[in-house]
């Protein structure tokens, strides 16, 4: 949920965070044709850098959830559709926001937000997949990028925009709780670069044309993306008489009309028709093959569910929560309905889990895991139950049988790195490290492993892996100039050897220029560990904002 301090905005700094998208140009009747300069401006490395800027910002902000079992279960789902899609080998980053908002967006180089609200409000994974399946399309469609640089091209800084959002946010005092406030921060931060592209009714239409063959092509269902569009007006309709929560905040962006899931509706039964099996027609022959031998082209549609949605549901609303005692809370009034499933169940354990309270948490997970023996998600929160409640043989039994079959597993890496860690002893720190190392290669711009591996090295007595990975944990959540401190700072160290100094100078040089151009667009992150300001010196008031 929006921390307390985001809760106002004040109208000047409102109008400053939602500067770009009112200065979008009007709606055009078509699409720009296939000369279209997008990418002449703003080049590929240029992209990925905004897109990162604006995940790095809103991490900082406390937006982001990070979870390794959610992570990667995003990430499955959403590289499955990016390989199925027209660019396959365009980049993407998919992240999850803790916001129970309906909502979800894509931004510069590829990055793409999902709100928990929008996975709670859906029925399936497939329904997921269809919004993910149609973001992906606005970026390889270049609806994305077409705006912004159109933006650019009006001299509208995109980075200083979003920068400017947060530190008005950051200014803002008072309690109140107005949700147009909250869709106002949201707007005024990573959500400012979808703002800006000028959705026409053939920008909508083409990424649902193209989302709903992407969807398909991966094996989900097409027909979920329209299934979805009416969730969403169902939601509209319960809340008519909730001004605050009438509208989700997807269909501010998405408008959803009647004709529109008709279409959608329509699309998906041409790709079902044409897909369905006739005479031999779901069958290739291929020549060079031997006679008789026959190749199955496509799978069946509307089974590429990876099978863990329930499990990601229930974790998602209970770190969703505003609490995990008010998790607890939300199960019960769901007993109180009708029976828990058991993916509920494990939620409601995880919640448990959280809350301190690990008999509970093993009472609840015990007959799940019995009935689904080989889910990862039941055997993490449990051995992580079992380590809470004391069973410490237990639980490093449980997570090292699973480490010798997954030593690459990334949410069984961190989930027990963080069990170990939280002994805070030299030997378990050592652990640690090891159960990490293998995951080095591929995690440079991973904020929750560094965090991870700083502190693992910390508790193990490493000052000088723990530093460089505390700043980088700096650098991935926001705060460059923090982790440029952090760095030169450690620089200083007599202990130093030839390896970590090279590795520390390149570090510094390559943060360098984000820092200086930071500063040059007049943002500072005063004494390195204050706000972020926006042309503000120390010691000046800030009563502008």
């Amino acid at each position: 949920m929006i921390p307390s301090r985001f809760r106002r905005l004040r109208p000047a700094a409102l109008a400053f965070a939602l500067c770009c998208a009112a200065a979008a140009p009007a709606q055009e009747s078509r699409l720009p044709d296939i000369g279209s300069s997008a990418g002449s401006v703003l080049s590929p490395a240029k992209q990925a850098e905004y897109g990162a800027m604006t995940l790095a910002q809103l991490r900082h902000e406390g937006y982001i959830l990070d979870d390794p079992l959610l992570d990667g279960w995003l990430r499955d789902v959403g590289l499955r559709l990016a390989a199925a899609s027209d660019k396959p080998q365009q980049s993407f980053t998919f992240f999850m926001l803790r916001d129970r908002q309906i909502n979800a967006f894509a931004t510069l180089g590829g990055y793409v937000g999902m709100n928990a609200g929008l996975v709670l409000a859906a029925d399936r994974e497939d329904e997921v997949a269809g919004v993910l399946a149609h973001e992906i399309s606005h970026v390889t469609q270049q609806h994305v990028l077409r705006g912004a640089e159109r933006a650019q091209r009006d001299s509208l800084p995109i980075l200083l925009a979003t920068l400017g959002a947060i530190v008005a946010a950051q200014q803002a005092g008072g309690t109140s709780g107005g949700d147009a406030t909250q869709a106002a921060v949201l707007g005024g931060l990573g959500l400012l670069q979808q703002r800006q592209i000028d959705y026409t009714r053939d920008n909508e239409a083409e990424a649902d044309r193209i989302g709903i063959r992407t969807l398909a092509n991966a094996g989900f269902d097409p027909e979920a993306m329209a299934d979805f569009f009416e969730t969403l007006q169902s939601v509209v309709r319960i809340n008519q008489g909730d001004e605050r929560s009438r509208t989700p905040g997807y269909l501010q962006t998405h408008p959803i009309t009647l004709t529109r899931i008709s279409e959608a509706r329509e699309r998906a039964a041409k790709l079902e028709k044409n897909a369905a099996p006739t005479a031999g027609s779901s069958i290739a022959s291929n020549p060079l093959l031997p006679a008789g031998l026959r190749i199955q082209t496509q799978g069946p549609r509307g089974r590429g569910a990876t099978g863990d949605y329930g499990w990601a549901r229930e974790r998602l609303r209970v770190l969703s929560a505003n609490t995990p005692a008010q998790a607890v809370r939300e199960y019960q009034q769901m007993a109180a309905k009708k029976p828990l499933d058991d993916a509920q169940r494990y939620g409601l354990a995880y919640a448990h889990l959280r809350a301190g309270d690990e008999a509970a948490a093993l009472q609840e997970l015990a007959p799940v895991q019995a009935a689904h023996p080989d889910s990862l998600w039941l055997q993490i929160s449990l051995g992580e139950a079992e380590a809470k409640a004391g069973r410490i043989a237990e639980a490093d039994k449980r997570f090292e049988t699973l480490l010798a079959r997954m030593p690459t597993h990334r949410a069984l890496a961190l989930s027990y790195a963080q069990v170990l860690a939280e002994r805070n002893s030299k030997a378990s720190g050592a652990r640690a490290v090891a159960v990490l190392r293998p995951l080095l290669a591929t995690t440079a711009n991973d904020a929750l492993f560094q965090q991870t591996y700083a502190r693992a090295n910390e508790i193990a007595g490493d000052d000088v892996r723990a530093g460089e990975a505390w700043a980088e944990a700096a650098y991935l959540g926001g705060r460059p100039e923090q982790a440029l401190v952090q760095l030169n700072n450690l620089k200083k160290r007599g202990n130093l050897d030839y390896y970590a100094r090279s590795r520390i100078e390149a570090r510094i040089a390559a943060i360098t220029p984000t820092v200086l151009e930071l500063r040059r667009q007049g943002v500072r992150d005063e004494d390195a560990t204050g706000r972020w300001r926006l042309g503000v010196r120390a010691g000046e008031r800030a009563d502008g904002w």
